[in-house]
């Protein structure tokens, strides 16, 4: 049967016996003086200012793609006013569309220089109109001195009760007008309705056009 060793520990500290360290240095060479010798610490440092070189040409660059993008952005003003022109010409051209049907719908003789001349004089009602009611940034205010979180409501209740009016107006006057009066108030009011329905929200825009679907059918009247 194996016996096991006792290990000897030293009762005390005055059992330890005491040696003076080694100071004949290393032998062999140490990682310090093998980095020194392949001539590592200036590659690393070369390589340092490699890479602050390029992050800082990284940020020039950045930056003058910044400073590019913030001189093409628009003004909010200006935004609004190639805004305000993209709506109200899109909008003469529909009433300029609606004015030909109209009057080919009536087989009347198309005089287009009066076509263009009340293309126009729309075109200048709707930028009257469309400036001050259409929401943007530049225009957060309808109407001053009213609470600022009530400023789009008001503009809902107002473009709402533009569609229901014109819509129910629309309906009215081509079932009971005759064909001048129809050419005359159609096209305006056909785009003045298309308008309001797009900037109503879609629960307002359903709701309109559900009281002049009421209108269309209370009255009896026919669309053709």
């Amino acid at each position: 049967m194996a016996r096991q060793r006792k290990s000897k520990e030293p009762k005390s500290a005055a059992d330890i016996k005491l040696k003076q360290p080694d100071r004949s240095g290393p032998s062999d060479k140490t990682l310090l003086d093998l980095a020194q010798g392949k001539d590592l610490f200036s590659q690393a440092e070369d390589r340092r200012r490699e890479l602050a070189k390029e992050r800082g040409e990284v940020v020039e660059e950045r930056r003058a793609e910044d400073d590019e993008e913030e001189r093409n952005v628009l003004s909010p003003g200006a935004d609004r006013l190639m805004e305000a022109m993209l709506y109200t010409i899109s909008l003469s051209m529909l009433h300029l569309t609606f004015d030909i049907l109209v009057q080919k719908q009536y087989g009347k003789e198309m005089d287009y220089r009066d076509v263009a001349i009340r293309t126009a004089r729309a075109w200048v009602v709707f930028l009257i109109l469309f400036w001050p009611l259409h929401p943007h940034e530049a225009n957060p205010t309808l109407l001053p001195g009213f609470p600022r979180k009530y400023q789009q409501p008001l503009r809902q209740t107002i473009f709402g009760i533009m569609s229901a009016v014109s819509g129910c107006y629309l309906i009215h006057i081509s079932n009971n007008y005759d064909y001048l009066a129809v050419m005359k108030q159609a096209p305006p009011v056909g785009c003045l309705w298309l308008w309001a329905v797009i900037e109503l929200e879609l629960v307002n825009a359903v709701l309109s056009l559900i009281v002049a679907g009421g209108y269309l059918w209370y009255h009896d009247y026919k669309v053709y």
